[in-house]
Order: C-alpha cells, then structure tokens, then sequence
C-alpha cells in the first residue's frame, strides 16, 4: 500500500494540517472535512471506505468520536460508528486520532493495527497548553466588565494547563492564587510566586476572587462552593467534559460559568496542526 496520507473529519486543525502536509510533498486524500481545500494536489473522496482503501496513513478527529459516532464535519456524522471503522482496516494502515475510544483502541489491538492518540503525548498536550491558556483568557476578558489587570484570579489545579494559564495570567499582572490536593504542586507553585491553598480549604476564599478557572476534570465547583462566590465572579471551566462546575446550579443562580472545550483548535488552529504534523510525521519515520 502506498504511502498516501487520508484525513477526514474534525475541525480547522485538520484543515490545516492537510496543507501543511500537501506543502511538504506528501499524497493527502481527504473526505468532508470542516471546510473544502483548494489545492491542485489534493483529492477530496466521497466516501470513508474509498478514503481507507486508498490511504496507509489515516488522521482522524479530535476528540475521535462524540457518542461513539465519528464527527465527520461541523454540521454532518458519519452514519457508522468508530468499530465499524476498524472493520475496514487491516495491519498495514496507521490509525491517528485524538482522545480514541477504548472499544476502538481494543479493535485494533485485536486486528493488530498500529494507532496513536495524538492526545497520549506529553510534548503535544504541553504545547497545546498554550493556545489552551491564551484562548481561556480571552474567554474571560470576554465575559467580564473589569479588566484582568490586578484582578484576584484562583486556577484550580496546577497541572499542564494551570502552569501555562497561571503564568500567563501573571505577565497580565493579575493577582493569581493556585489550588491543589498535589502538596508539592503546591510548593511549586509558591515558588513560581503564586498564592496556594489546598483543595479542601477553598471554599472559605471564593468570595474575593473574580476569576476562577478550572482545570481538573472533577466536580470541584459544587453547589456548596457556588454559593460562596461573588455574584460578578467569571469562571472559565477547560476540564474535560462534563467539566468541574455544577453548571445546572449555576445557571438556576445566575453564575456567570463557561465550559470551554477544545480550545486549541478553535482559538489557534494552524499552529496547533502545526505541532501535531511535527509529531505526525516523527511517527511516520519511526513506525515505517
């Protein structure tokens, strides 16, 4: 099977890593991705099956799958789900995608098909931090009357995101408290020069701040803890759905509460395709 490169699906990422990859040499097949490409090189198929007879290599979407159900385009699913995907593969194809299922991931396990999750990697989940952070801030600015600027931010967890999102909002001159179980994230985060708490201890401080944002995908912002924020409080949540905020009871109460999912790839679409075809193409190299 020859070397061609099939991408189908998701969001501008894929757009863009199309491009950048037709603009490198390489064979791009594609099949209704999220707006059409214009480029002499490319040929766009109309089914997923002719998409898979005819590619090796085979980029699917961020996250894979919604509901089991393959997000082929902005407005249109595929009719199949992610298994029935997998039925169509045989050992010579690569699978890459985002956040891939495990029912499918067990699929091709079973048919030994060789698949990445691009999500799996450490070097792309902390670049992806970045345009993670910057989008969360705009998110926030956009949503609030005050400025940022020496505003009482809390960034609850301190993991990829919440170090990238904490910097950032200090170079913005934001007053900036972390909170975490992780007692040495904690320690890390003070020497950063950033205010910590434990987890546990902070329902008695959300009355002061005017920023929460939340980074840990479990329920943190419950009923008990809503009830003492600030009626103006923004909180940007960018924890994996659902989420860590009892959105249910902040809408009822009239909290000013976002869930922001996949940011990169609407906030900085090219230069996160850009990081993911980076890591795409050392895949290729290592694995054929």
């Amino acid at each position: 099977m020859a070397l061609n490169i099939g991408i189908f699906g998701g969001d501008k990422r894929q757009v863009y890593m199309a491009l950048t990859l037709l603009a490198k040499g390489y064979s791009v097949f594609t099949y209704k991705l999220y707006e059409q490409i214009d480029h002499n090189n490319h040929t766009a198929l109309n089914s997923l099956e002719e998409l898979i007879k005819k590619c090796r290599v085979l980029i699917g979407p961020i996250p894979f799958t919604k509901d089991n159900i393959i997000k082929i385009s902005s407005d249109t699913q595929a009719n199949s789900n992610g298994n029935t995907i997998v039925h169509f593969l045989n050992k010579e194809h690569i699978l890459i995608g985002g956040v891939i299922p495990k029912d499918i991931r067990s699929s091709c396990e079973e048919k030994g098909i060789f698949y990445f999750d691009l999500m799996d990697s450490d070097k792309i989940a902390i670049m992806n931090a970045i345009a993670t952070a910057e989008g969360t801030i705009m998110e926030a600015i956009r949503s609030s009357n005050i400025n940022l600027h020496n505003s009482n931010c809390l960034v609850l967890g301190y993991g990829r995101c919440g170090k990238v999102l904490a910097s950032k909002l200090k170079g913005l001159d934001a007053n900036v408290t972390v909170a975490a179980r992780n007692k040495d994230a904690l320690a890390y985060a003070h020497a950063m020069g950033f205010s910590a708490v434990h987890l546990k201890d902070i329902k008695s401080f959300l009355p002061y701040f005017h920023f929460i944002f939340n980074t840990i995908p479990a329920l943190i912002l419950d009923e008990d803890c809503l009830k003492n924020v600030s009626e103006d409080v923004v909180i940007i949540d960018i924890a994996s759905a659902p989420g860590g905020v009892d959105f249910e009871y902040a809408i009822n109460h009239g909290i000013n509460a976002k869930l922001c999912l996949g940011i990169p790839g609407k906030i900085a679409p090219k230069t996160s395709a850009d990081i993911l075809v980076n890591e795409i193409e050392a895949l290729i190299k290592e694995v054929i």
